[in-house]
């Protein structure tokens, strides 16, 4: 059974009386891939006080995803396991993965569209699998879904609009893809606003990620996975390897002076670890340690 814990739609009260970097450092999230060996350093390095969302790879099957998932529920994690749209075949199988998630005593889920080239069944996109939790009548206290900052690659903007409105109606907080301007982050999150979309928002960002062991990630992830990832993420992709290129910090010092303001609901920091826990937790600590002052 997963610890009890502040989820996302209760962080947002603590937002609108104000909260510091220094919470949102204590309270953020780590996004780790279900690769060999991962649950370990998850285990040497991330405190139980920390969740853990877990990604889900074509590569590897939405199966490895839920059984990473469920194995960190079992040692005291709370998790968040990606649902991957296109690669999950019916409800059926829908079915059978929030049985198995629940019987661990997962309570949260993240809904994505996916980038598997060939969808696995009845589901293309996230508003789909959206409508099919909503038609099963899910158990799970939080469904997050996702957000773009900067757009699509893929997607325009007014379809990008519709999804999120279609989404919105079963999920119950945002997190975004990464995105490097805080400028940029504050005003979408204050459109999603205009637009009467009020759920909390959390923020994605890459933490203190070596530049090497990026590319050799993107590279284990399959060609075409990685293809369409630097399609997506070109800017990402060539600020990670310009030397002093990128670091979370500029993220953090951007958004700070805004957290609790009320024209957005920007709850939480959910921080793409891209495998390299160790060295996040440690930028987490040092960060901890400049703010907790």
């Amino acid at each position: 059974m997963a610890p009890e814990g502040v989820g996302p739609a209760e962080q947002v009260d603590a937002a609108a009386g104000g909260p510091s970097v220094q919470s949102f450092l204590e309270g953020l999230r780590y996004e780790v891939m279900p690769f060999k060996g991962v649950d370990e350093k998850v285990l040497a390095h991330v405190p139980k006080d920390i969740t853990v969302t877990v990604t889900a790879s074509p590569g590897k099957g939405i199966w490895r995803t839920v059984d990473f998932a469920v194995r960190l529920a079992g040692e005291g994690y709370a998790v968040v396991p990606h649902l991957s749209s296109r690669m999950i075949k019916d409800k059926a199988e829908l079915s059978e993965i929030i049985a198995k998630t629940t019987e661990a005593g997962i309570e949260e889920i993240f809904v994505v569209g996916g980038d598997a080239p060939e969808p696995a069944g009845t589901f293309t996109d996230a508003p789909g699998l959206v409508r099919a939790l909503k038609e099963l009548d899910h158990p799970f206290a939080e469904v997050g879904i996702t957000g773009y900052p900067e757009g699509h690659a893929d997607i325009g903007d007014e379809r990008l609009d519709e999804a999120l409105r279609e989404k919105a109606e079963v999920g119950t907080y945002v997190a975004t893809q990464i995105c490097f301007d805080a400028g940029t982050i504050l005003d979408w999150a204050r459109g999603l606003q205009r637009k009467g979309i009020t759920q909390p928002v959390w923020v994605g960002m890459p933490g203190e990620v070596n530049r090497e062991k990026l590319v050799r990630i993107s590279a284990g992830i399959g060609l075409g996975a990685s293809a369409r990832f630097l399609k997506k993420q070109q800017s990402m992709f060539w600020r990670f390897l310009l030397p002093g290129g990128y670091s979370p910090n500029k993220v953090v010092r951007g958004l700070a002076p805004h957290l609790g303001e009320g024209d957005q609901n920007i709850a939480g920091f959910h921080i793409f670890t891209f495998n390299e826990i160790e060295g996040t937790e440690k930028w987490r600590r040092r960060m901890l340690e400049k703010y907790s002052g």
